[in-house]
């Protein structure tokens, strides 16, 4: 992409939100240790001006069988177990809405097979998108630090993570909340996610979407992914670097290309129903951003946790998520896993 690298150096202002320069040396971190937005830095976060530069300086993209965009689906695996909060928002959904079967249900699985968690819904999850002809990545947890709580161990699911591979999806790894500027932490991740799997893992998100610019790109890079797709917001939703295709980042202080494909994030479930007072305000932000995507062929990436299908208290999000996918075969997207537009993006890519 070294052409591409050369065109964007011709606009400093361009080349300055696309190399995100300003997180280099940040002035205020937020409570995770993340790059702080204030609402000035949100204002154009819609405007993907980055490929807009791009394409109107001759970017072609092309898709398989000739589709115009791209949708890459996407799932943090937080939690495999309920924890005790999920459990009693969703008893309350159920007694709110007098569904009395339902409101012991959060709990009575705790009486049988650990298996039987609501959370256990890969499954589910999968149906969902094989009746739009749509693939998503699954990212897992393989670290056994974490600040909150104890999450799970990769080994108790290798069948229900097998299963996933055997489908045809994805599954990559969540990197652990102290993982983002750790090699060896990643290393380490990675290899177990992979003894478990039984095959190489190419994508990587991190927890709480930790990122540090350019760092985590170079240390990923050197761990052996060929991916990542946590550069986004936790807080909103829209273009973080004004891209709304997959790319390979360029680090300033070393004036050189990260050997690491980037597929922004774009949408995540619990950032946009924070930031929209409503279904339907949600629905817009969503449909203009899939729009605005459309019209550039690009890729816009999702991320739906998988406790939103197993919990009483999100079927808004659920139903959200179905009409999203729904809108999108409307418009003939290619509706895929983060490992799907790596490849495609590596092998056929050319600029």
């Amino acid at each position: 992409m070294r052409a591409m690298h050369d065109l964007l150096k011709q606009n400093s202002e361009i080349w300055d939100l696309f190399t995100r320069k300003e997180e280099y040396h940040p002035n205020k971190l937020d409570e995770h240790g993340r790059f702080f937005f204030a609402e000035a830095d949100l204002k154009n976060a819609s405007r993907p001006e980055v490929s807009r530069y791009l394409v109107e300086n001759g970017m072609k993209v092309e898709f398989p069988e000739n589709k115009t965009f791209a949708v890459c689906l996407t799932h943090d695996m937080d939690d495999i177990y309920p924890p005790l909060s999920h459990s009693l928002l969703s008893s309350a959904c159920c007694l709110k809405s007098l569904d009395f079967r339902g409101l012991a249900a959060p709990f009575l699985w705790k009486f049988k097979k650990p298996e039987h968690s609501p959370y256990f819904n890969f499954s589910k999850i999968m149906d969902i998108e094989e009746k739009f002809g749509a693939k998503s990545s699954f990212y897992f947890i393989a670290s056994r630090e974490d600040p909150v709580r104890f999450r799970y161990d990769i080994e108790d699911i290798e069948s229900r993570a097998g299963e996933i591979s055997d489908r045809g999806w994805e599954a990559g790894l969540h990197g652990g909340y102290y993982s983002y500027d750790n090699l060896e932490s990643l290393k380490s991740e990675k290899e177990r996610l992979e003894k478990v799997l039984g095959k190489k893992v190419l994508g990587f998100r991190n927890h709480y979407l930790r990122f540090k610019t350019p760092e985590t790109w170079e240390l990923l890079a050197d761990a052996g992914f060929g991916y990542d797709s946590t550069f986004g917001y936790s807080e909103s939703v829209g273009f973080r670097n004004g891209m709304c295709h997959p790319f390979k980042p360029y680090n300033l202080d070393k004036e050189r290309e990260i050997n690491i494909l980037e597929i922004p994030l774009a949408v995540m479930d619990v950032a946009l129903f924070k930031s929209s007072g409503s279904f339907e305000e949600a629905w817009k932000f969503t449909k203009d951003l899939i729009d605005t995507t459309a019209r550039f062929n690009g890729v816009i990436t999702l991320l739906w946790h998988n406790f939103v299908f197993g919990c009483s208290f999100r079927k808004d999000w659920i139903k959200l998520y179905e009409k999203v996918l729904q809108y999108c075969s409307d418009k003939g997207a290619w509706i895929t896993s983060g490992e799907e537009i790596y490849r495609w993006w590596e092998n056929g890519f050319r600029f």
